[in-house]
């Protein structure tokens, strides 16, 4: 006889980092996502360890602004979290997201196994061919390697400036567009 009142196991949780311009546009989509755990605004892809926001900002640092994502596959699907990616940002323009401009702001895929790169190569090949853009996807699908947690105040950015000119400006309507896409896999739709 099995013990009824046991706890079930936890879920296995996995990561997804994912650089498609400002972390702060990034951050409030995935935070929405029902089957997301957590979202940390940070910097990946770079050569200087432990990088601040304004040595990431030069460029020098080779870093990417990123989120990293934890989420359930059991809810959601690596595959699914890149839908989500590349609707809410261009990812046919290389190193340049609207007006932020820098190796800092391009579209990158870190991923954490090959199971991951595989399903990045296939959709990006699938988006392609369908000709969804009018230029080619240029997002880079490179291995993840570390990663560094931007400072406190770049956490849930939106969250605690909703009225800040860029929020309201920038990603206000991108968040809008999103949960309009999206509003049967959000969170507080369930």
């Amino acid at each position: 006889m099995t013990d009824s009142s046991a706890p079930s196991p936890l879920p296995q949780l996995e990561t997804a980092t994912l650089g498609g311009g400002c972390f702060w546009c990034l951050d409030p989509v995935y935070a929405d996502l029902h089957g997301v755990a957590g979202v940390t605004a940070g910097y990946a892809g770079g050569t200087v360890g432990n990088p601040s926001y304004s040595e990431v900002c030069t460029g020098a640092t080779g870093h990417a602004e990123v989120v990293q994502v934890i989420f359930n596959p059991q809810v959601i699907s690596f595959k699914e979290i890149l839908q989500v990616f590349f609707s809410v940002h261009d990812p046919t323009t290389l190193n340049r997201q609207g007006a932020d401009v820098g190796t800092q702001y391009r579209s990158v895929i870190f991923y954490h196994s090959p199971y991951q790169k595989q399903v990045a190569e296939e959709l990006t090949a699938e988006l392609n061919q369908a000709g969804i853009w009018k230029n080619p996807v240029v997002t880079e699908v490179s291995p993840a390697g570390s990663f560094y947690a931007a400072e406190d105040y770049h956490q849930s950015y939106f969250k605690k400036n909703p009225y800040q000119g860029y929020c309201q400006i920038v990603i206000a309507p991108k968040l809008a567009k999103f949960r309009k896409s999206y509003q049967a896999r959000l969170k507080n739709s369930l």
